[in-house]
Parts: C-alpha cells; sequence; structure tokens
C-alpha cells in the first residue's frame, strides 16, 4: 500500500484471482505495548484459489528445529531456545514431520481466511492459549494498522512522484526503527552479500553513530522531529561516558558486546560464505565518530536544544580525545579489512569534533577555560594545516583519499556538511569531478573508492554515495548533471521503493543487506537537495541546513 507497510500481492490463475495481505500489527502505543505480530490475510477477488498453507518455524539461525503443540481452539505454540511462536488461523492446520505446520485452503470472491502468527516469553509457551475472538480481531488490527501508518505519513509535507520516493524511504526508515530505544538500525539483514559467492558479508542489524547525523539531518527536513529526536537520544545515551571507550555501533537497546561470529552451517546467499553475525567494527578504531558525535548535538542545538551542563562536561571529553588521537591512522568510514591509513575524511571528522565544540561553546556560552579554548584553536589549525597539506594533491587541485594517497574517495562528497568546505569551493568542484571521473561506471553510478580493502572480491556500485554526488552536484548548481545522477540512482530501487546497499547493473541485482537505511537516507537528502535547487520545495524545507560561522 502507498502510504504504509502493508504488502498486498495479487494472484491470478485463468479467470481465478487473490490476494495475500502481509503486515505487522500496529496501534496507538505499540512502544509500550507491541503486539509482535505478523498477519496474513488471504482475500477473494474473482472466482475460486487453492493455495497450500507450510509454516516451518527455524529457531536461533536455522539450528533449532521447534517443538511444536497445541495451544487451544485453532492455535498451535512452536518454541526452541529462546523464543517461542504462537500461531493461530481460520484454515485447518495439522502438524507434520514434528516440526511443520501444513493446511490446504481454498478461497472464493468475497471470502477472506487469516493467519497470525505471534512472539511470545519461551516460559509462557506451557500455558498460552489463543483468546476467544482472536481470530476476529485480526480483520480490526489490519484497518487499524492501515490507519495508523497513513495517519503517520500525513506528516510528511512531500508528495512522491516517479523516480522520487521521499515518503516511502521514510516509512523504510520508521520501520527500521526500534520503538522502545529511538535507535535505527543499517538493515534488518545480515550477510546479504556484496560479491557473490565471496566473504563480502555482513551483519547490519545494529544502529551506526555516523549515521545518526545524516538520519537527524534527513527527518528533521521532513518535520520528523520525533524520530529525528529518538536516534538523537539513543546515541547520546548509548555512547555516553568515557570519550575514550566510544565505539561507532551499538545494538538496539545500546549494548556494546556485538562479538562477530561465523554460523559455517549456513550456506549462504548463493554459497556466499561466511554468513556472520556481530560485527567486529564494534572494536575498530575510527576516528569520525568523534565528529559525528559533536556535529549530532550542533544539528540539535539548532533546532532550540543546546547541550545541557553535564552532557556538555561528556562532549569536551569528546573533543579532547579527538586531539589526542587524530594522528593515529584508523579504519576509516568504511570499515577497512586491511591495515589502518590516515584517511582524509576521518582527519576532517576530528577537525569537525574541534570546530563544533568551539562553536558551541562560543553560540551558547557553555563553560569553556581559555587556556583550553586557546589549545583546541591550535589543535584545529594544525588539523586543517595536515588536511590541507597530506590530504590535497596540489597538482590536481583536489582532496584525496587518505594522506599520501593519489587516489579518490566518494566520502570526500560529504566534507562540505561539517564546513571544513563549501560546496562552491573551487577545490571542491575539482574534487566532486575527480571522484565523478575515477569512480563512475557506465550505468551512471559509482563505486565508494578503488584499491585493496583486505578483502578478496569486488562489490557493486555504492548507491548512498551516488545519491551523494546528486546532492553536491545540486548544491553546486549543477542541476543537469544533479538530475542525471539522482536518475540513475532512483532507477535501483524494486517495484516497492526499497533501495538496496549496493547495485550490479550487469548482473541486474542488488547487492548487501537490503532494504538500506543509509541510501534511503541519501535519496532523501539529494531529493531535497535538488528540489531546492530547482526551486520546487514546499516552504517547510526551505531552509538552509545551518552552518557554523568560524
Amino acid at each position: 500500500m502507498r502510504d504504509g507497510l502493508i504488502l498486498v500481492t495479487t494472484f491470478t490463475s485463468g479467470s481465478n484471482q487473490a490476494q495475500l495481505i502481509d503486515f505487522f500489527a500496529m496501534r496507538i502505543g505499540g512502544r509500550q505495548r507491541p503486539r509482535r505480530k505478523l498477519v496474513r490475510i488471504v482475500r477473494g477477488v474473482r472466482g475460486r484459489m487453492t493455495f497450500n498453507v507450510v509454516l516451518a518455524p527455524r529457531l536461533d539461525f536455522g539450528e533449532v528445529k521447534p517443538w511444536i503443540f497445541p495451544a487451544g481452539k485453532r492455535g498451535y505454540v512452536a518454541v526452541g531456545s529462546n523464543t517461542a511462536l504462537l500461531t493461530f488461523a481460520d484454515i485447518p492446520l495439522r502438524i507434520e514431520n514434528d516440526h511443520d505446520l501444513c493446511g490446504e485452503l481454498e478461497i472464493r470472491a468475497g471470502h477472506r481466511k487469516h493467519l497470525a502468527l505471534q512472539f511470545v516469553r519461551p516460559e509462557r509457551a506451557a500455558t498460552v492459549r489463543v483468546r476467544s475472538g482472536a481470530i476476529a480481531r485480526l480483520e480490526a488490527q489490519f484497518k487499524e494498522t492501515r490507519d495508523w501508518w497513513r495517519d503517520w505519513a500525513a506528516k510528511i509535507p512531500f508528495a512522491d512522484g516517479p523516480g522520487v520516493r521521499i515518503k516511502r524511504s521514510a516509512i523504510v526508515l520508521k520501520a527500521l526503527t526500534y520503538a522502545p530505544t529511538g535507535a535505527i538500525i543499517a538493515a534488518p539483514t545480515t550477510s546479504l552479500p556484496e560479491s557473490p559467492g565471496g566473504e563480502r558479508n555482513w551483519d547490519y542489524r545494529f544502529c551506526w553513530i555516523r549515521d545518526s547525523t545524516f538520519t537527524v539531518r534527513a527527518l528533521s527536513n521532513l518535520g520528523l522531529e520525533s524520530e529525528a529526536d529518538g536516534v538523537r537520544r539513543f546515541i547520546q545515551r548509548s555512547a555516553a561516558g568515557n570519550a575514550d571507550e566510544l565505539q561507532v555501533v551499538y545494538a538496539v537497546d545500546g549494548k556494546r558486546r556485538l562479538t562477530e561470529i561465523t554460523l559455517d552451517a549456513l550456506e549462504g546467499w548463493r554459497g556466499s560464505r561466511p554468513v556472520r553475525i556481530g560485527n567486529a567494527a564494534q572494536s575498530q578504531y575510527q576516528a569520525d565518530m568523534y565528529g559525528t558525535i559533536i556535529e549530532l548535538s550542533w544539528l540539535w542545538s539548532e533546532r532550540g536544544a543546546p547541550p545541557e551542563k553535564h552532557y556538555w562536561e561528556f562532549l569536551t571529553r569528546v573533543v579532547e580525545a579527538a586531539i589526542s588521537r587524530w594522528r593515529q591512522p584508523d579504519r576509516g568510514i568504511w570499515e577497512v579489512r586491511s591495515r589502518p591509513r590516515h584517511f582524509v575524511h576521518s582527519k576532517v571528522m576530528c577537525w569537525a569534533a574541534v570546530d563544533g565544540g568551539l562553536a558551541l561553546a562560543r553560540k551558547y556560552s557553555l563553560p569553556l577555560a581559555a587556556s583550553r579554548a586557546a589549545l583546541w584553536v591550535r589543535a584545529r589549525d594544525q588539523m586543517r594545516n595536515a588536511i590541507e597539506s597530506k590530504g590535497y594533491d596540489r597538482r590536481r587541485g583536489i582532496f584525496v583519499r587518505a594522506f599520501g594517497s593519489s587516489e579518490v574517495d566518494a566520502a570526500l562528497l560529504v566534507l562540505p556538511i561539517v564546513d571544513f568546505v563549501a560546496h562552491e569551493d573551487p577545490r571542491m568542484l575539482r574534487t566532486t569531478d575527480a571522484i565523478c571521473n575515477r569512480l563512475s561506471r557506465r550505468d551512471g553510478l559509482i563505486m565508494r573508492y578503488v584499491g585493496q580493502d583486505g578483502l578478496r572480491g569486488l562489490e557493486g556500485a555504492f548507491l548512498a554515495c551516488t545519491f551523494w554526488l546528486a546532492e553536491c552536484f545540486a548544491r553546486q548548481g549543477r542541476i543537469a548533471d544533479a538530475r542525471r545522477t539522482f536518475k540513475h540512482a532512483s532507477a535501483c530501487a524494486n517495484e516497492l521503493g526499497l533501495f538496496p546497499e549496493q547495485f550490479d547493473s550487469q548482473g541486474a541485482r542488488m547487492l548487501g543487506n537490503f532494504p538500506q537505511g543509509l541510501t534511503h537516507l541519501a535519496h532523501v537528502s539529494a531529493a531535497v537537495a535538488l528540489a531546492k535547487a530547482m526551486h520546487r520545495s514546499p516552504q517547510t524545507l526551505n531552509r538552509s541546513p545551518p552552518s557554523r560561522s568560524r
């Protein structure tokens, strides 16, 4: 459905037709009292059709075949490991092979059949029963869910059109949100490969700090203040404490320990091994996290919420950590598994941490001793001098991927976001052209980088980076280039408007975990930037991003 997360699939056989409606049941107050229920409704449209029904739950990443037993009239419970699932339907089901539920249904025009799958605590499995009227209530829950999504989507002052899916992207980001904490995961899947048959398979079911600034910027522009505030508060809670112990990624409940392990019993998509759970990025040093934390506070302060005194004390320690460690090589925004390097994007984000800290202190009269402020200014200037000497190719007049490198990196496209360099600065114009020339493919999409990263195999074009390029073109006033690049990237969505992380045009296939939150965020930002550049944005989207005066 257009304005919600309800999937309708139509089946046709000759003159017969039926629809399958899938949705997670939503309700007002679901943050505190979630239904945790997946509902399927089969609706007869014309004639009659017959369907086979098979429910084969496998728990703990497929390693556990559950124990299945009746749970009252028309209900069954499947339990194993730390999970229990309650199933109920107005379709006759039977246990087969001890671990599956099977049945058949015939649906006629005007009739509906229902099946629900609901999570319950495993300790309740022996006593849970299907309540009277539960099946009848599924119809009411469908209407409630439909209305819930329509009401939420109505807040977005932007209509979707051909190739522009701002509202759909916002709905996807809402669906990636863990409501109790506000965390937004990168993707709901693990180990969908970036290189089919290879080892570039990662677990993205976590919340990355760096995504938070993209999230707050994009959602705030759409008027979704509550969602933007939710992810901001999650990052503040999870990252606060000792600035020397920051990490770049957290579980949706704020947990830090995300040990990466492989599940050797799983084959992976088209033989793409290993299948991983957890993510080793949690222990990597990625220097951009300091600038991300400060930038997040700056963005929110510009919306009327400057940091409180106790949080400002933590932010000053973040700035001090950036000053202490900026000279160290790191793994960078792309979390390379090769040796650490002096990535220019990381150095700029350390610069942004100090610059942003100074801007916050100055604008909101936050306590900062004159001696410390002088130290910060000196460190900020040292960072800029290093970047503009070691991270800049004077012969070509462009920024480069890493100190001493001649290569470029699509992450350089976001340097203007933290006011290190203006979009229209000649150096940025030339850098944008160099990225386009070096990283573009025949299909108009761009790679995030080229070169060794410690892994075998080649990945596809990176869609978020392609949208970043479109946004950069738009903010530089290069409208034709922006529209063309935006069109190429937008064409990679599927028929439901969902974007992957990467795309292989030659094989016409999506790559990486799916749907990818960062791609949807980049799509929103590029669409808004392009609309502004073309003077077609709604009044609520005409606000320029705040810049820091220095």
